[in-house]
C-alpha cells in the first residue's frame, strides 16, 4: 500500500473546521484526568452536552461534561479496546425526541435518560499519529 497515491482524505482538521467534530473544553478534559484531546461528533456534543434550552439555570456544559467524562473513565478503567460503549445518565427536556441509544431509567423522571456513548482513541489525523479521543452516537461514522 505505501505506492498508493492518497485521492481524496477527509481528515480531522477538515471536520473541526466544518463543525462536525468538536473538542471538548481542555481544562474540563484536563479536571477530569483525561490526559488526550477529546472530540465529540456533532450530534452527541448537540444532544448531550449543549445545555437544552430551557435547562440554563439549572445545568452547564461544563458540569454536563463532567458526567460524560467520569463515566468514560469508569468503563474505560482496565479496557485494552481503542473502542468502548460506555453509560451515563443526562437531563434531557422530554420532547419525545428519545433515539435507540437513550433508554428510562428504573424509577426516573421523564427527563432523565441513560444513553450509551461510544468512544475511540485513535491517532489524532491521518498526518498527526498523536492520540486523540472521540466520543459519539454508537455506530455513528
Amino acid at each position: 500500500m505505501e505506492d498508493w497515491k492518497i485521492i481524496d482524505v477527509y481528515s480531522r482538521k477538515d471536520a473541526i473546521a466544518d463543525g462536525t467534530q468538536i473538542l471538548a473544553n481542555p481544562a474540563t478534559t484536563a479536571e477530569a484526568g483525561i490526559i488526550f484531546p477529546v472530540y465529540f461528533t456533532q450530534k452527541a456534543f448537540d444532544k448531550y452536552v449543549k445545555v437544552p434550552v430551557g435547562m440554563e439555570a439549572y445545568q452547564q456544559e461544563d458540569a454536563r461534561l463532567w458526567d460524560i467524562f467520569t463515566m468514560f473513565k469508569l468503563y474505560c478503567r482496565g479496557s485494552e479496546k481503542s473502542i468502548v460503549m460506555f453509560k451515563v445518565s443526562i437531563t434531557l427536556p422530554n420532547k419525545g425526541d428519545w433515539t435507540k441509544n437513550e433508554k428510562r431509567e428504573k424509577g426516573s423522571g421523564p427527563d432523565q435518560r441513560l444513553i450509551t456513548l461510544q468512544s475511540t482513541i485513535g491517532p489524532f489525523d491521518f498526518d498527526d499519529l498523536s492520540p486523540a479521543i472521540t466520543i459519539s452516537l454508537p455506530n455513528e461514522d
